[in-house]
């Protein structure tokens, strides 16, 4: 998703895509719509004293005759905002605590690290590794595809959700963390030990001169760090570049487009229109050093937002083809409200469409996402097959045509 920033009412940059929460002071954000409860009073923000009459006496009634033992004040009112916040019925408009705001931003930010993997959880609640990154740590320990995670650090993770074993793998950089899989062939688990890091661009030359670049995040040091590998892989002169935008989930607009201008000559990158009904157009300027280099970008259903904001500009700009599978349909734009305990507020203030005005957004019945130029399917068996056939279709497609 795509955000801009505010610390209370201070614009701070125009950021890209994730969530939020608050604790005492909504003043100014939900004016006609809500106000916060603090220590068991409510804050009335302007006009709309009438309207809050009733939560005020629903909190005063259950906090006086509740009988069994009462959720704290925070959690009471966190459970409010949360539930004001999903009759708007969108997603990307949400509230995090302190707690889960700042490890996002420490993501953001390059603080925290991972081990590079994408994990899915079966139907029978089992961690598959659906994805292996190209030189993470998880490669470089011996972590395959398929294998499933028993226990993280000893701890079994048997009544785990997904979003708690994000949360333990995660970490500082420079710790270490201990993944136990099961492998099929092996008769016993097998513990890995791996130290946590940001890659967050990976680059190499394939077989045929063929240049690789991927990243996770569009961080606040992608573009230098993307500038910096493709000087590398430029030097050597490759037949075509292979841009992976797989499971890449977003990030910093601003990031996006500087991102997207390494590749296009002067032109436009994407449109946004907003609530208040304005409209801006992002451009790209001429002279940056990836603007002619053949190139094709590979996407699929975790494409999503700021992704799908530089893989749109390609292909409707006619400089890349799109082989994969459909994007995830990110396309909104989100405010996001730094709140007075360490919280965040993200509120959906507009929407995002490529140069022809294709919207991004899936919403509702809508046609959303991306259509790659060449489909190709993923295996389906939950990451046990070995192989890319998405690379393997890039590939194919370069000897074909450059």
């Amino acid at each position: 998703m795509f955000w801009s920033e505010f610390n209370g009412e201070t614009p701070l940059r125009r950021a890209a895509l994730r969530g939020t929460q608050l604790i005492a002071v909504l003043v100014a954000l939900l004016v006609t719509a809500f106000s916060a409860f603090v220590a068991g009073y409510v804050v009335a923000l302007s006009g709309a004293q009438g309207k809050l009459s009733l939560a005020e006496e629903v909190w005063r009634l259950t906090d006086r005759y509740f009988y069994y033992e009462k959720p704290a004040e925070k959690d009471r009112l966190y459970g409010a905002i949360t539930g004001l916040l999903a009759t708007f019925q969108d997603p990307h408009t949400l509230f995090l605590p302190p707690q889960s705001a700042e490890r996002e931003r420490a993501v953001m930010s390059g603080q925290q690290g991972g081990v590079g993997i994408i994990v899915t959880q079966t139907e029978d609640k089992r961690f598959v590794v659906a994805e292996v990154r190209r030189g993470w740590a998880y490669e470089r320990a011996g972590g395959r595809v398929g294998d499933q995670i028993v226990a993280v650090d000893g701890e079994s993770v048997a009544e785990w959700t997904l979003n708690q074993l994000v949360e333990r793998v995660r970490g500082a950089l420079g710790t270490q963390v201990r993944l136990t899989v099961k492998r099929e062939g092996e008769p016993e688990p097998i513990t890995l030990t791996m130290t946590r890091q940001q890659i967050n661009v990976y680059s190499e030359m394939l077989d045929g001169q063929i240049a690789y670049l991927t990243f996770t995040q569009f961080t606040s040091t992608a573009p230098s760090e993307i500038k910096t590998q493709l000087e590398s892989l430029l030097a050597q002169r490759p037949r075509a570049l292979i841009l992976d935008l797989r499971n890449n989930g977003g990030g910093f607009l601003d990031e996006a487009i500087q991102i997207a201008d390494l590749f296009l000559d002067e032109g436009l990158v994407a449109i946004e229109r907003t609530s208040s009904g304005e409209v801006k157009h992002f451009r790209s300027r001429s002279g940056d050093l990836a603007e002619s280099v053949p190139m094709v970008v590979l996407v699929n259903r975790g494409s999503a937002s700021a992704s799908e904001i530089v893989a749109g500009a390609l292909q409707d700009r006619g400089r890349a083809v799109l082989i994969g599978q459909q994007t995830f349909g990110k396309g909104s734009v989100q405010r996001l409200f730094t709140l007075s305990d360490g919280s965040q507020l993200r509120v959906t203030q507009g929407a995002w469409y490529t140069p022809s005005e294709r919207p991004i957004e899936r919403r509702g019945g809508a046609q959303g996402g991306l259509q790659p130029d060449i489909a190709v399917e993923p295996s389906g068996d939950g990451g046990r097959s070995k192989g890319d056939p998405t690379l393997e279709a890039a590939l194919a497609y370069i000897r074909r045509n450059f």
